[in-house]
């Protein structure tokens, strides 16, 4: 028996040379950051990393959504490969964006990660991309602390990510602008939580707001899932603000502003938050208390046929209107990402793709004029894609909602043009 099992063997060894001579080999890969190779029935890996839990969920479901519609117009497929979505949810902490990225560079076959969500994980995560030689972008990230402050690199910029979203460090200069040149606000207090999207907003307010010769006369920090305001506002009364800035989250932006309006001493004050309490949620939480009060935010794109194609394309494929716009630079960012890839993408033989990451990069920071729905979009070597404009918003009207404080714009403030 063992002497016919021999020719079997042999046999199925032979089959196994042959079989292996006639698969095509691994492309030979010259970029420096390494290669990855795709099967032609393999799908192509994109990490989304966003904040899926918590306060900020909505935000990130509407990244996820300005995804899904940009694979969508392309029949669900990026070079003639099904995408296959590794979704990891980052709760909107610089621990979690960490942890998020590392699971996500894990496998070797992921070209790039899509997020995230809020600034502070987007540092984590950013690095830990970079490191492992990947390249990411977002469609919702806007702190400073970044990309570029200054027109030099920020504190937390890592090499191969970009985003679509306004750099923010001209919201809180144009808040302070319109403070001192508008309202004629000469004191002002600045509320922030301490994470680097807060922190940067408060700090611009108070650099222009003092170039401009104003005076900051309280800068305060609450922490996070603080629900009792009375002690910071207390402080605010005594420092005989005018004017209190603060971009806080909800629900602390919430608890701010409700507190506020029950304390007489701060009847005459003027309140001011930034793009993230611009939401339904928020208006629908607070309602009359929020009438009166500011919010500075990116200026929205203007309204085109092709908007409001997407716009019906979200409501037909979400059964509901977009609570925000931020799915907009989503898609954006999405589609930045795909045609990166098809430039960067070698094809080899039966369907095969090599995709080198550095040339992956290059591909992300070589976009140029690109015709996006929240306007030309252009990526500077710190990897900053969109211009900067930001409206100063002044809610009337709780019932008409994000849409009708979107209409009521009293300040714009774009530097350089």
């Amino acid at each position: 028996m063992k002497r016919a099992a021999l020719p079997v063997l042999l046999s199925g060894f032979l089959a196994a040379l042959l079989l292996c001579a006639c698969a095509p080999a691994p492309e030979p890969c010259a970029d420096k950051l390494g290669c990855v190779d795709i099967g032609p029935d393999e799908p192509l890996k994109i990490g989304v990393v966003q904040a899926l839990t918590g306060k900020v969920a909505t935000l990130g479901q509407e990244q996820i959504r300005g995804l899904e519609l940009a694979l969508a117009r392309r029949g669900d497929k990026v070079l003639g490969h099904t995408v296959q979505l590794l979704t990891e949810d980052t709760g909107c902490n610089p621990e979690g964006g960490a942890n998020a990225a590392l699971k996500v560079v894990a496998d070797p076959k992921v070209l790039a990660i899509f997020g995230t969500t809020c600034s502070g994980d987007a540092a984590t995560a950013a690095e830990v991309m970079s490191k492992a030689g990947l390249s990411m972008i977002s469609g919702n990230n806007s702190a400073p602390f970044l990309t570029a402050i200054g027109g030099k690199r920020a504190p937390k910029w890592a090499a191969g990510y970009l985003r679509t979203a306004p750099n923010e460090e001209s919201s809180g200069p144009a808040a302070a602008r319109f403070a001192y040149e508008i309202l004629g606000i000469r004191k002002a207090a600045t509320i922030n939580d301490g994470d680097i999207y807060t922190r940067g907003l408060t700090d611009g307010f108070r650099q222009e707001f003092e170039k401009l010769g104003g005076q900051i006369v309280l800068g305060a920090t609450v922490n996070k899932n603080d629900t009792n305001m009375e002690p910071v506002l207390t402080t605010v009364v005594n420092s005989k603000a005018e004017l209190v800035f603060f971009p806080l989250f909800q629900p602390e932006g919430n608890h701010v502003l409700l507190q506020a309006r029950k304390m007489p001493a701060l009847a005459k004050a003027v309140l001011m938050s930034d793009g993230s309490l611009i939401e339904d949620s928020f208006i629908q939480a607070v309602q009359a208390a929020a009438i009166g009060m500011y919010f500075v935010g990116p200026t929205p794109p203007k309204m085109s046929p092709e908007l409001e194609k997407l716009a019906a394309e979200y409501k037909a494929r979400y059964s509901m209107p977009a609570p925000t716009i931020y799915y907009i630079s989503a898609f954006d960012a999405a589609n930045i990402l795909f045609a990166a890839l098809e430039k960067a993408a070698v094809q080899g033989q039966d369907g095969r793709l090599h995709i080198g990451r550095q040339a992956l990069r290059d591909a992300l920071y070589a976009t140029a004029n690109h015709a996006g729905l929240s306007g030309r979009l252009t990526c500077n070597e710190f990897g900053d894609c969109a211009a900067q404009s930001f409206d100063v918003l002044r809610l009337t009207d709780p019932a008409g909602g994000v849409e009708g404080l979107k209409g009521n714009v009293a300040f714009t403030y774009a530097p350089g043009r």
